[in-house]
């Protein structure tokens, strides 16, 4: 199982710490589970790369006693055994790549499985910190780049390493000096090395970068296109990501050419060598003291070493590339939750429970939203919030279902603070309808159930019923079962919204919360799901955010909130008798409710 965790795992290095704690830690996490095939592609790498030293040492008897005279009798036997070497190559070649190709998908597929699941447990502050766009790209993007890497690295170990080993034993066989000649310049590679590694370590990042600017550009203009058409910004967006284009042109020219000049120095210092080797070769070649055979041997082994050479010295500029992702990746599986809660915590006693800030303030960044709010919601009955913009109301729910911890303060579920609940208990509390419906492109069916099992079709068609959705649902091409396309782009966003309360009803919840749960409605549809709501909160705990006010008069108990404070409390007839903040509310929607009509 792919998502499994694995059965032994390192902690993810620091994002300071070098190369070798980040090798360690990859091949702990995602390479030790596939270390029977990944020794078996490389055992078949092995063969393959020792064929090239094979060949090579199979040309001296081909010049000197295949083609010298009367050597017809060797002809079929070296002959054969210079195709056999062909043919090995070809059959280990496929076996080595098939292998590691599956080896690379499950290893990626694996590491987006974990990054994925390691995301969704963060909180909503690193969310609201880090663009949609950015973080496909480094579920993706970084992951594929780090498979890129190890690929070429084991092929790199398995096949082109011992290539040049064997024939450089092969070379040095045949004339010590003359191999010494050819690599004489080798040394001077070593400080173009080097600061080749850091400059593509830092081009690397910077792609990685603008990589998710890219990703996150195409995420607002497809997730704004509505307003981009009504707007005429065709152009303006076109240019903004063109403008990021430019820079990963120009970014990707400069890596590729520092991932160049390595190889091209190798095949400056491969020619040079290549002259020496001619020129004290030959001349031993033409004085009779060696043969065609054995300079052709020598000569072949060391063409032959041409792409091995160039192959690995590529395979530092990769290195770069790759680290600089896996890096990126290791310091998100660094990240932790900010809200620290008990695995195992407390729960309410008490079903359905009352709900109560004390003196709760909460901000985001430097905005305070919350400023010492104070209410109770009575167990099993229904209390509105209403205020103007800004006052704080969205922010309740937000501090309810744990999507944030207040700051100071304290909220509780029947007398137990939030904080001292897992997670996960604190949200089976509740069903929330928004009127933001975010529906998922799959089935109606998939959207209501989201996954639980059990859900029988006689409770789907209930909890249609009640958010009166029956009717146009019937009259979708495949009813329950037509897809809801991108964010619920195939219905309209009142048939959205009572899917979403439709879905927040099949979790049979002890509370309920809703966001203005019927905005997109008409009134005639709104005074109908009003009554199938009131209904459905029966022996429940609802909290009701509202703007209108005539959809909350029949509420127990309304909450008036102002600048993240409650400044009034009780009934729809105590507050306009007040003559306060909600009566002034009250009224001047009443006014525009004449001029409308």
């Amino acid at each position: 199982m792919l998502s499994a965790p694995p059965a032994r795992d390192l902690p993810p290095p620091s994002p300071h710490s070098g190369d070798g704690p980040l090798v360690r830690w990859f091949w702990a996490r995602y390479l030790r589970p596939e270390a029977g095939l990944l020794a078996l592609a490389f055992v078949i790498m092995v063969i393959e790369g020792s064929t090239l030293g094979a060949l090579s040492y199979l040309l001296e008897p081909l010049f000197d006693r295949v083609f010298g005279s009367g050597g017809s009798a060797a002809l079929w036997l070296v002959g054969g055994a210079i195709f056999g070497l062909f043919a090995l190559r070809a059959v280990t070649s496929l076996a080595s790549k098939t292998l590691l190709a599956r080896v690379s998908q499950r290893v990626a597929a694996r590491m987006q499985s974990h990054l994925l699941a390691h995301l969704l447990r963060l909180d909503m502050r690193f969310f609201q910190d880090n663009a949609p766009g950015a973080l496909i790209e480094r579920v993706q993007g970084d992951t594929m780049a780090v498979q890129g890497i190890w690929i070429a690295l084991v092929s790199g170990i398995g096949r082109d390493v011992v290539a040049l080993i064997g024939l450089l034993a092969v070379a040095l066989s045949i004339d010590p000096w003359w191999t010494l000649a050819a690599l004489i310049g080798t040394p001077l590679l070593i400080l173009p090395a080097a600061v080749l590694r850091r400059y593509l370590r830092r081009k690397a990042i910077h792609l990685r970068d603008q990589a998710g600017e890219r990703a996150t550009r195409l995420d607002e203009i497809f997730h704004g296109i509505q307003a981009v058409k009504l707007n005429g910004i065709e152009a303006h967006q076109t240019a903004r990501f063109d403008a990021i284009l430019s820079r990963i042109v120009s970014a990707e020219t400069k890596a590729a050419f520092g991932r160049a000049v390595l190889p091209s120095l190798v095949d400056l210092i491969t020619g040079f060598g290549f002259l020496a080797v001619l020129i004290l070769g030959g001349r031993e070649v033409a004085a009779g003291t060696r043969s065609t055979g054995e300079f052709m041997a020598f000569f072949s082994a060391m063409v032959l070493t041409f792409q091995p050479i160039r192959r690995l010295g590529d395979m530092a500029g990769l290195w770069q590339t790759g680290a600089a992702s896996l890096h990126r990746i290791a310091g998100l599986f660094g990240l932790t939750p900010s809200q620290a809660r008990p695995v195992t915590g407390q729960r309410p006693a008490t079903l359905p429970p009352a709900l109560s800030f004390h003196d709760v303030h909460f901000g985001y960044g430097d905005q305070p939203v919350l400023r010492g709010l104070t209410f109770t919601a009575e167990a099993g009955k229904l209390t509105a919030l209403v205020g103007p913009s800004g006052a704080g109301k969205s922010t309740v729910f937000h501090l309810l279902t744990g999507l944030s911890d207040p700051a100071q303060g304290v909220v509780t579920i029947d007398g137990v603070a939030t904080t001292d609940m897992a997670l996960a208990d604190q949200r089976a509390l509740f069903a929330a309808v928004s009127q933001d419906a975010a529906l998922f492109d799959e089935s109606l069916r998939d959207n209501l159930t989201l996954g639980r099992q059990g859900v029988s079709a006689g409770q789907i068609d209930a909890a249609l019923a009640t958010a009166q959705a029956t009717a146009f649902v019937a009259a979708l091409p495949e009813g329950a079962d037509t897809a809801a396309g991108p964010r619920g782009s195939n219905l309209s966003g009142g048939q959205r919204q009572r899917i979403a309360i439709a879905r927040a009803l099949l979790r049979d919840t002890p509370v309920l919360l809703l966001d203005e749960a019927t905005s997109a409605l008409d009134a005639a549809s709104e005074a109908a799901l009003a009554t199938a709501m009131a209904q459905a909160a029966r022996g429940r705990t609802t909290l009701v955010i509202a703007h209108r006010l005539a959809t909350v008069r029949s509420a127990h108990r309304i909450i008036v909130m102002d600048q993240g404070v409650a400044v009034e409390s009780g009934s729809h007839g105590e507050l306009l008798a007040r003559g306060e903040l909600y009566a002034r509310l009250h009224a001047l929607q009443f006014q525009q409710e004449e001029v409308s009509t």
